[in-house]
């Protein structure tokens, strides 16, 4: 499977569009979903599978715990630390040209704004919007993104069934409010092509024909939002 094509800076607004049943015609893909909705595990076997590299969003943010637990002040500081630590992850993976080469993601950059608007009181989102306003022009635009769809009650249940008593982990309501926030933000979303992959009823295992079948998706991706619901398997 040949992997090729161009990707660009968010100052650029130049695009070529050209994917054919044969070709990827891309090399930054980024997978995208709220917590729990199984990021991770697609980014890293997609990306064995087309032997690209992986960059996680693994940066442990101490301010997560006091957020959840409600202390005034936790989600502005939490919010600009996962800013400031993405944007710097982005910027060195930039200089090391790691984006000439086939890259999957399990963040997109912009969703940051998510938990912005969600968390922030009016002030506060003042501040961050004219920060990431200054930070998002060093970031590199995705190829295409993957957006990981769930109901809410499946989201919630899989929270629950995969986070350890050691994580932050955020309450019922909170998780269904973000799974709200998400479902506006990609409805949306046209910055990129966008696969969105309605997850419910399968169990993200992702093994070699769920992937073979993903890819098959990603291979007919063009310009807009593209909808995709995997084969029904057991969970």
């Amino acid at each position: 499977m040949k992997i090729g094509g161009a990707h660009r800076h968010r100052h650029d607004n130049t695009r070529i569009f050209g994917y054919t049943r044969r070709t990827l015609d891309f090399r930054y893909i980024a997978v995208e979903g709220p917590i729990a909705v199984g990021k991770c595990n697609l980014t890293e076997k997609l990306s064995a599978r087309l032997n690209g590299t992986v960059v996680l969003d693994d940066t442990e943010n101490p301010f997560l715990v006091d957020f959840y637990a409600g202390r005034p002040g936790a989600a502005f500081q939490a919010q600009l630390f996962s800013l400031l630590a993405r944007h710097q992850q982005q910027v060195t993976l930039q200089q090391a040209n790691l984006f000439r080469q086939l890259t999957v993601s399990d963040y997109l950059f912009d969703k940051d704004k998510i938990y912005a608007y969600l968390n922030l009181d009016d002030n506060e989102l003042f501040i961050y919007q004219n920060l990431f306003e200054l930070l998002s022009r060093d970031v590199v635009v995705p190829d295409v993104v993957i957006y990981l769809q769930t109901p809410t009650d499946v989201l919630r249940r899989r929270a629950h069934a995969t986070t350890s008593a050691e994580q932050a982990v955020p309450n019922s309501e909170y998780l269904g409010e973000l799974n709200e926030a998400y479902n506006h933000f990609f409805f949306h979303y046209n910055a990129t092509p966008l696969l969105v992959v309605e997850t419910s009823d399968f169990d993200l295992d992702w093994g070699d024909n769920a992937l073979d079948d993903l890819i098959k998706q990603l291979q007919n991706v063009g310009k807009g939002t593209r909808y995709y619901v995997p084969r029904t398997t057991k969970r």
